[in-house]
């Protein structure tokens, strides 16, 4: 087998017994979605690009044709993210928006294959601020941000593209949940 196939397998396999924590944050995003509620989304990078991956099937489809959910992906207003950034500093590009577009009930899903990106970290503590339930999904733990969220996934790999590879995986699963929920 490819190394780098043989790399990802060993991997899913590591992260097959959180599949039903994955699901469980399927069911409890449902809920908050069907209830007018929204997910906030962020990473850096391929992070990033995961996180609007998810916002995209929440906010268009995954499988089945239903109402759109409230989804964003926070890096993907450049406008914001660079005003934000050039007042008030790289860290807070995530933050700031997690308090203008957070409400109490509300989740924010933190990406980071490092698991100690100062912004993505500073969202996760203005999310725990504003009453927002903060989940992860990281590479190794332990790490700064599987910490501070309620809740978080961490990948067991040491390198940054089998971790994005099962976030991406994880992010299928739990629109499966989603949709399955609903």
């Amino acid at each position: 087998m490819d190394t780098h196939l043989e790399k990802l397998w060993t991997t899913l396999e590591k992260v097959d017994g959180q599949a039903a924590g994955v699901r469980a944050w399927g069911a409890k995003l449902a809920g908050v979605l069907a209830s007018g509620g929204r997910l906030l989304a962020c990473g850096n990078g391929g992070s990033a690009a995961e996180a609007q991956h998810l916002t995209a099937e929440l906010v268009g489809r995954f499988r089945d044709d239903r109402q759109p959910y409230a989804a964003i992906p926070l890096h993907a207003d450049g406008s914001s993210l660079t005003a934000i950034a050039n007042d008030f500093g790289a860290e807070e590009v995530y933050a700031r928006q997690v308090r203008a577009h957070g409400r109490p009930g509300d989740i924010l899903l933190c990406l980071s294959t490092s698991g100690a990106s100062s912004n993505v970290l500073a969202a996760a503590r203005a999310a725990q601020d504003g009453g927002i339930l903060a989940w992860a999904m990281t590479g190794p733990a332990p790490n700064p941000l599987a910490g501070l969220c309620d809740d978080a996934v961490a990948v067991p790999a040491k390198e940054t593209a089998t971790v994005q590879e099962v976030h991406l995986a994880l992010i299928h699963l739990l629109c499966d949940a989603v949709e399955e929920a609903l």
